[in-house]
């Protein structure tokens, strides 16, 4: 019966400033205090409606018998020992999702989650062979920053960039996605910039147009190989959206203010990693300035695949530049403790099986 009145009241998170202004004036208050509950939920990190000590004590009481702020436990936690840190949610509905905390000199980069599962079934992929369970709102999206923002505060330290590179694709999630982004870059939320914000996607071509016309946001596009056939094979989405409408897509997004557009390309032994397919892959983005971020593929029990060599990466990484496409291979983050790219399932197999996330890169660097 509590759980029943609990989940009935409004949940305050995931709410942009908009949507709080509309809820507040439906209720005859005045427009400001969206902004002052918004700086609560999202800059102060409040838990808890009674900690809104500049809300009048009538004001805070008669949200807290209309309302509610989520805050969905975190049952695991797991440091990599390259400082790399992965965290599993469980969500009201018993669902459970990772994101994941990367240091990296300054800069900590938090990779979030936007679906339990991934119905794309990407084959080199551990979440999507785990399956699809649901879509994420965007007040369990938005915890996840909350969570990792809180944390790093209490080290002395802040959260820089938020990459949707987690469980699912963001793209097939848009209304959800879109609240947390607005949030995101909300001066009245955590007060990103555009370019520190970072859609990952396998291609969803209406959604990317859309997403990129209405935030200054960077993408991450998951290509993975030069041709139809190859793609198909290793991503059933390319079926519906083929490489060439997907990398026109990439070229109309303007590049302004630091956003970046990137092509990621998940390396696999002897399956898409040739001077061939380095060579195909030069000509498919020639003239673009578009990124290349070359990922030696990270094994997980889900699959067959093998990473190249370092010597296959270092020899397609520089059949790249030498056309004129900047290249980087990314480092491996978080793998000893499967937070790596391609390996976050949540809890679906177990503790130790799962698959996906976002890592760094320097140019030029080697896999380890």
């Amino acid at each position: 019966m509590m759980n029943a009145m609990k989940y009935a009241r409004t949940d305050l998170k995931g709410m942009t400033l908009e949507e709080l202004e509309v809820f507040f004036r439906a209720r005859g208050k005045e427009r400001y205090r969206a902004r002052q509950v918004s700086r609560w939920l999202y800059q102060k990190r409040a838990g808890e409606i009674s900690a809104m000590t500049d809300l009048s004590r009538d004001f805070r009481q008669e949200l807290m018998t209309t309302c509610r702020i989520s805050s969905p436990p975190a049952e695991q936690g797991e440091i990599s020992s390259d400082g790399t840190e992965k965290v599993l949610f469980r969500l009201e509905d018993g669902e459970a999702v990772e994101s994941v905390l990367i240091p990296d000199g300054s800069r900590r980069t938090l990779c979030v989650s936007a679906q339990a599962g991934c119905a794309l079934s990407c084959l080199f992929c551990a979440t999507g062979a785990a399956g699809f369970r649901r879509n994420m709102t965007s007040a369990e999206i938005v915890h996840q920053v909350c969570h990792a923002a809180l944390r790093l505060t209490e080290r002395g330290e802040r959260l820089t960039n938020v990459v949707f590179m987690g469980m699912g694709e963001p793209l097939e999630n848009v209304p959800e996605v879109s609240r947390a982004i607005d949030i995101l870059l909300s001066p009245y939320g955590f007060r990103l910039a555009g370019k520190r914000v970072t859609v990952s996607t396998a291609g969803i071509v209406p959604a990317m147009r859309e997403l990129a016309n209405r935030y200054p946001v960077s993408f991450a596009v998951s290509l993975n190989a030069a041709s139809d056939d190859v793609r198909s094979r290793l991503m059933p989405v390319n079926r519906k959206y083929p490489l060439r409408e997907v990398v026109a897509a990439m070229r109309s997004i303007p590049l302004q203010s630091g956003r970046k557009v990137t092509a990621e390309y998940v390396l696999l032994s002897g399956v898409n990693d040739s001077p061939a397919d380095a060579r195909a892959l030069a000509r498919l983005l020639s003239g673009t300035r578009i990124k290349v971020n070359l990922i030696p593929f990270n094994p997980h029990p889900r699959e067959n695949f093998r990473s190249p060599s370092p010597a296959s990466v270092d020899r397609f990484r520089d059949i790249l530049m030498g056309a004129g496409i900047r290249t980087i291979t990314r480092e491996r983050r978080g793998a000893d403790i499967r937070a790596a790219c391609g390996q976050l399932v949540g809890d679906s197999a177990g503790p130790r099986d799962r698959g996906k996330t976002g890592s760094r890169g320097r140019e030029g660097v080697k896999n380890p």
